[in-house]
């Protein structure tokens, strides 16, 4: 009797260890699926802004943005009055190789840009000291338009210049698909669907883009490949929805 006893315990014993080990590796699964979920791989699109929070930004150089807010799933930047210095905004992680898309809208008169490998620190007071930028501007108003083409919006700021035409007027919305790929090196800027500028991102090439340019002399600018992506305070209101990135 005493060997039929023990030999049931033994049995319930392995049951219940067996048991155990299946539900702590279903829950290895659920947090591994939970992980895969919410930190995309490379060639999966990332969501930077849905039209439902800011939590994939901060202020550059600062913490939670005041002159950035949400209206109707827009991401709107209006800047305060009498306010002292800009506020940029900038992504929390730093990317490399992307393909990063958007729309925007810019008001009458408007000026303002989207940055790529910036770095972050007090002693650049903004990110273009380090970032080169796409620009967004009001090409009918805003007197930037008369420095050339390449001030107007889908340009390549002060390297490379954007066709006319192509963009909408202020108050109308335009996308953007923007592609930085240091392993094929090659940008592209995509406005409106059309492709209208294409660009080295390092090299000799990029090297003559920087010396043919304002930003010759900048120690800082363009010296790193990875860095933050930035939406530009140029003092006037701009909006941006449907962001989305896709690290290649």
């Amino acid at each position: 009797m005493k060997q039929l006893i023990l030999s049931v315990a033994l049995a319930m014993a392995f049951f219940t260890s067996c048991k155990e080990k299946a539900q702590e590796a279903k829950t290895e699964e659920v947090a591994v699926a939970t992980t895969e979920t919410t930190q995309p791989e490379d060639g999966e699109w990332e969501v930077l802004f849905d039209g439902t929070n800011l939590d994939k930004w901060h202020a550059y150089n600062g913490e939670a943005p005041t002159q950035w807010e949400i209206v109707d799933d827009a991401l709107v930047f209006t800047p305060a009055e009498n306010r002292d210095g800009s506020e940029n905004l900038v992504t929390n992680e730093a990317y490399t190789s992307f393909v990063l898309k958007m729309d925007w809208m810019i008001s009458e008169g408007g000026n303002s840009g989207i940055m790529w490998a910036v770095e972050e620190d007090p002693k650049y007071h903004e990110p273009y000291a380090t970032g080169p930028e796409i620009q967004i501007l009001d090409d009918e108003r805003h007197p930037d338009t008369k420095a050339g083409p390449s001030h107007r919006s889908g340009a390549l700021y002060d390297m490379i210049g954007a066709p006319e035409g192509i963009v909408n007027p202020a108050g109308e919305w335009n996308s953007y698909e923007i592609t930085i790929d240091y392993n094929t090196n090659q940008g592209i800027i995509v406005l409106n669907g059309e492709e209208v500028v294409t660009f080295p991102v390092k090299g000799e090439g990029w090297e003559d883009l920087v010396s043919n340019s304002k930003f010759a002399s900048w120690e800082a600018f363009a010296k790193t490949d990875t860095g933050l992506i930035a939406l530009q305070d140029h003092g006037h209101q701009v909006s941006f929805k449907n962001i989305k990135i896709k690290k290649l």
